[in-house]
């Protein structure tokens, strides 16, 4: 029997803990036999002494156990998924799964929803009235084997433990440690048991991580942890130093999701699509190499499957496939307007996390979890690094229902471009990718 005092002594002297205290941890502070001040007391020590690779490890599978697991295993073929560390206008999936889908390979993704700027993938496809984002282990099965592709919220007792230890983390000033996040996204990613995970790290001003180097750490911790795991994993570090795509907004991201599966998606969201699905593929044996895996997705565009699979879909979830070409007309809100700025020049840099809080600001996304995302509100961008703005010119267009928020977002939304008179070239958008 352990104490949770001396785990504590040891992690803040640096010491290695074991795989079987590591456990007494996570399986304590679950069941709630370990209070909140002492696991507190735990998280800071290794905010500030971090994990080895084995602890890192062992603590993710931990919390991995410590609730429901699915068990995919009556899918045929190689399941695959991908997650995002989370970035501003971020749809790659409502994009990339029906592509993926469409050339038969299993898209089996539990998502969850959004703290922060906008709502996450679950919150996103809500805005399809009677969309059914809780499904059955039955159904989500069903779904994958007959349609290949199944998306809906993760469920309560899906890695409980991360959800307490997470919940303490963001309490406590312990969310950016790289053994702490790596185990928050793998423990989730692994009880949802897909074969292969593809990993968006994002990098920049609009990330979590605002550097190579540190997005680069956390990848390498991730693929260590798939690896113990026996699991394919491959990390694709992609740019966020300005939104992805134009649209920055539940319902208006499902509109540019939707435009980009019909073939008029922005350039540099159909980069990151194509790169993160062609590494899905390759896990998937679909494809031998990246060239091959790019043209069999971009087939799927130019043949409109991609799209057909989106609609279908809506429809095996709840909603109606109708809407997806009627999407405008779910879009509610009061008041547009456009933006301008006052200066002409080359659009430089464009602060991503301004353009999400101008978003949050409206209602777009949530300050705490309790809170109730209006789907309709949000930004368009008109004009992203590279482009040349000429007095006159709109940046963007904003979405609101309240006057005063949404001249307060407007505000926000000028304060996020800088301009300079020299071109500029557009952002890279694949910075690397780990295997």
């Amino acid at each position: 029997m352990y104490r949770m005092y001396d785990l504590i002594e040891k992690k803040k002297n640096n010491e290695e803990l074991s795989k079987e205290e590591l456990r007494f941890i996570v399986e304590g502070f679950t069941n709630g036999s370990i209070p909140d001040y002492q696991m507190s007391a735990f998280l800071m020590a290794v905010y500030f002494q971090g994990m080895t690779k084995q602890e890192t490890f062992e603590f993710t599978m931990a919390m991995k156990e410590s609730g429901d697991e699915l068990d995919l295993s009556q899918i045929s073929g190689v399941k695959v998924d991908k997650h995002s560390t989370g970035g501003v206008g971020d749809k790659t999936t409502l994009v990339l799964a029906p592509m993926i889908a469409a050339l038969k390979v299993p898209v089996a993704k539990m998502s969850g929803r959004g703290l922060g700027h906008t709502g996450g993938t679950i919150d996103k496809l809500e805005a399809f009235p009677e969309f059914m984002t809780s499904l059955s282990e039955e159904k989500f099965i069903t779904n994958v084997n007959t349609y290949k592709i199944a998306v809906a919220g993760q469920t309560k007792n899906l890695a409980p433990a991360d959800k307490k230890i997470y919940a303490l983390r963001d309490a406590t000033a312990c969310v950016n440690s790289i053994p702490l996040i790596a185990s928050s996204i793998m423990s989730k990613k692994l009880a949802s048991g897909a074969d292969g995970i593809c990993l968006d790290v994002k990098v920049g001003s609009g990330a979590f991580m605002k550097t190579i180097e540190e997005a680069s750490l956390l990848a390498n911790t991730m693929l260590d942890i798939g690896k113990g795991a026996d699991k394919q994993i491959v990390c694709v570090l992609t740019n966020m130093d300005e939104p992805l795509g134009n649209a920055v907004g539940n319902t208006l991201e499902v509109m540019e999701a939707i435009d980009a599966l019909q073939g008029n998606g922005p350039k540099d969201l159909m980069e990151v699509v194509y790169t993160l699905g062609s590494q899905m593929l390759l896990m998937a044996n679909a494809a031998d190499n990246e060239e091959k895996a790019r043209t069999l997705l971009e087939s799927t565009i130019s043949d409109g499957s991609a799209f057909q699979t989106f609609c279908k879909f809506v429809e095996i979830q709840g909603g109606n496939p109708k809407d997806c070409l009627h999407m405008k007309d779910l879009l509610d809100v009061s008041y547009t307007e456009e933006v301008y700025l006052d200066s002409d020049g080359f659009v430089s840099s464009i602060d991503a996390q301004k353009i999400g809080h101008a978003s949050m600001l409206m209602g777009g996304g949530r300050a705490n979890k309790e809170d109730v995302i209006d789907l309709s509100v949000g930004v368009v961008l008109h004009k992203k690094v590279g482009d040349r703005i000429c007095k006159g010119d709109s940046i963007a267009r904003v979405y609101g229902n309240d006057k005063d928020r949404l001249m307060a977002a407007i505000n926000e939304v000028k304060e996020a471009y800088c301009l300079t008179k020299d071109e500029v070239k557009p952002n890279k958008m694949i910075l690397n990718i780990m295997k």
